[in-house]
């Protein structure tokens, strides 16, 4: 169908679908590169990997459409404050105006610092950051991998640093560090020696850049390898100001890529210098223990076989004259014994007698107690028919008396 001029006549009838080809092309020709900076909302991912949404502001909205495989360098999400570049176009199935996007990027440093502080405190309150989790970097690695750009100026500068301090094998995960697929190839480099086990410490890499250059290595996909990992990292991303969350993530945080080659090895100078003073601390602790053993040799007294059988025999005879000191003892101590032995008749009759005349003094004291003593001074004892003693005339009639010699009854 031939393009009508823009002027057209107001009697000239279109079909719906002319009317929308006509609106399309006009949209599509004034408008073929256009530059929106908004607030991204009603984000959707379609199954067939194109993604849906909205840019708007607080008068008005459009809608947009990302198609699957246009490069996008870090996350969308509601909220968030962009740049995107596309052209206009119609869609005629609900006659409704939208942005195909092209590119698309944060809307200056401050809305990207809000995003990583957003993010930052997600993976802190996850534990990703926890100071319990670093790792010790080994003292003298064996074999370094660094993920990197291959042609790019860090590895360079790792390789260079690391010749000239001590050199170690060095293996590298190629891997773009810029653009929308940096963080997921970031990422698999980690997860690549991680489960090849084949290096001692890893070094993930890149030379400075604008902040939204760095933005992969703040991707959760990063941080979260970086800290899963069970091979200690060192992050040597950017320059000293620079930071990214995998900073946080990383065993070990170094200023420059450089500065992570530094950390890694040390210099053959310091290498030296260090075994130097070991040996000089091993052959001193070595002399000392030296002198204290010839010391102790040196006091050693060697004595004569003579000697020796003299003290031996003088030990035999302070035994001995021990020996008749405890024999002469107890033999005194069995002579006073037997001693006592002897004069145990005379203390046996000495206390028979003694006992005889104590039963004498108890029987004479019992007679003079007795009530028989006193009816032999003419007293008598008078009883009832009970045979209890009546001590008063009245109201009692006797049934026996009792003298010194008998009783009577009555």
């Amino acid at each position: 169908m031939q393009r009508p001029e823009p002027a057209i006549s107001p009697n000239t009838i279109f079909s719906v679908s002319d009317a929308s080809a006509l609106l399309k092309g006009v949209v599509e020709t004034a408008f073929p590169r256009i530059k929106i900076r908004g607030e991204l909302s009603q984000i959707t991912r379609a199954t067939s990997g194109h993604m849906y949404m909205t840019i708007k502001d607080s008068g008005a909205a459009i809608s947009m459409i990302i198609w699957r495989g246009t490069p996008v360098a870090f996350k969308l999400e509601e909220g968030l404050e962009v740049i995107v570049t596309g052209r206009f176009t119609t869609y005629p199935a609900r006659s409704n105006y939208q942005i195909v996007v092209s590119e698309i990027e944060m809307a200056g440093v401050g809305a990207i610092l809000k995003m990583l502080e957003e993010r930052k405190q997600k993976l802190s309150r996850e534990g990703l950051f926890d100071a319990s989790r670093k790792k010790p970097l080994p003292r003298l690695p064996q074999t370094i991998g660094v993920v990197t750009s291959p042609t790019g100026a860090a590895f360079q500068d790792i390789q260079n640093r690391l010749r000239e301090r001590f050199p170690v094998h060095v293996l590298l995960y190629p891997a773009t560090v810029q653009g929308a697929t940096a963080a997921t190839e970031v990422a698999a480099g980690i997860e690549y020696f991680n489960r090849m086990n084949n290096v001692d410490v890893i070094i993930v890499a890149r030379g400075g850049g604008a902040l939204e250059d760095l933005l992969p290595f703040s991707e959760e996909i990063v941080v979260r390898a970086a800290a899963a990992s069970h091979i200690p990292l060192i992050s040597g991303v950017g320059h000293e100001p620079d930071w990214m969350l995998i900073d946080f993530a990383a065993d070990v945080r170094a200023p420059t890529p450089t500065g992570a080659a530094e950390m890694v090895v040390p210099t053959k100078l310091a290498l030296t210098q260090e075994i130097d003073n070991l040996w000089h601390r091993l052959s001193g602790a070595f002399m000392t223990r030296l002198g204290h053993a010839k010391q102790r040799i040196e006091s050693i007294n060697i004595k004569s076989p003579h000697q020796v059988i003299m003290e031996h025999q003088q030990r035999v005879d302070d035994t001995a004259r021990t020996m008749d000191i405890l024999m002469s003892t107890k033999i005194q101590n069995a002579h006073q014994k037997m001693a006592l032995f002897i004069g145990f008749d005379n203390i046996l009759d000495q206390r028979m007698g003694a006992m005889a005349q104590s039963i004498t003094h108890m029987g004479q004291m019992l007679n003079s107690l007795s009530y028989k003593s006193v009816l032999s001074r003419g007293y008598a004892i008078v009883r009832d028919s009970k045979n209890k003693i009546i001590t008063r005339s009245d109201g009692a009639t006797p049934a026996s008396i009792e003298f010194t010699d008998g009783v009577l009854k009555l």
